[in-house]
């Protein structure tokens, strides 16, 4: 009796699903250790494999060569930005400082000007007020 109903001279056969990956029988299997050993050892990895390797390792030396110049640029950055806000309160304090000696100025000049015409000293404008 035939449990699977297909005819007495016909056995199906599966269709190989890896057949596209190229597989080679007479090509030696990793093991995993052997797998392991590969990855620590780069002269006996592929040469595809090697170029990529060389190429990380030099992306990884570019990217902290990158990040180290950025973060001085960083640091650079901040040291001005101290300067600049020291130099601004000195400007402010300056401002300050000629604001308050105009106003001592104006009020002397108003002074003088009344003692001046308390003793009718005439008043030109050569005198530079």
């Amino acid at each position: 009796m035939n449990p699977y109903h297909f005819y007495q001279g016909y056995v199906p056969q599966q269709t190989d699903y890896y057949m596209n990956y190229q597989y080679n029988p007479y090509q030696p299997q990793y093991q995993q250790d052997q797998f392991q050993q590969d990855q620590l050892d780069p002269d006996r990895q592929p040469p595809q494999f090697q170029s990529l390797e060389r190429r990380i390792n030099q992306l990884e030396r570019q990217n902290e060569q990158q990040s180290r110049e950025i973060n001085r640029q960083n640091q650079e950055i901040r040291n001005l930005r101290r300067e600049l806000n020291q130099t601004n309160q000195e400007v402010t304090r300056l401002n300050q400082v000629v604001e308050r000696h105009t106003r001592r100025l104006n009020r002397l000049n108003q002074r003088l000007r009344a003692v001046e015409n308390r003793l009718n000293i005439p008043f030109t404008a050569e005198d530079g007020f």
